[in-house]
């Protein structure tokens, strides 16, 4: 491995915080979305970082299998917030108490 663990566990660290910002702090169920991917892809960084530093291929087929879940959530996610903006004409999550 030409980079370092560390720096590798270092940027999904960064990633996954960077989504869990985005998620939390955003009043926008788009955006939420995106945060919930961004967390999603650093945790994915993470496994194949660890499979490669370890030489099994496990992590890599853990990451593949993240992807899926990741394009099937935002599927559904997507037509949930387009099925809720036709209801309220809003995206704000605090309208749909």
């Amino acid at each position: 491995m030409i980079v370092p663990l560390n720096h590798v566990l270092l940027l999904s660290a960064v990633l996954f915080g960077l989504g869990m910002f985005c998620t939390l702090a955003r009043r926008n169920l788009i955006m939420m979305v995106l945060g919930v991917e961004i967390m999603l892809n650093g945790a994915s960084i993470a496994f194949v970082a660890a499979a490669l530093r370890w030489q099994h291929l496990e992590g890599q087929a853990i990451a593949l299998f993240i992807l899926a879940v990741a394009a099937a959530e935002v599927s559904v996610g997507l037509a949930l917030i387009v099925c809720a903006y036709k209801r309220k004409a809003s995206i704000d999550p605090e309208a749909y108490n």
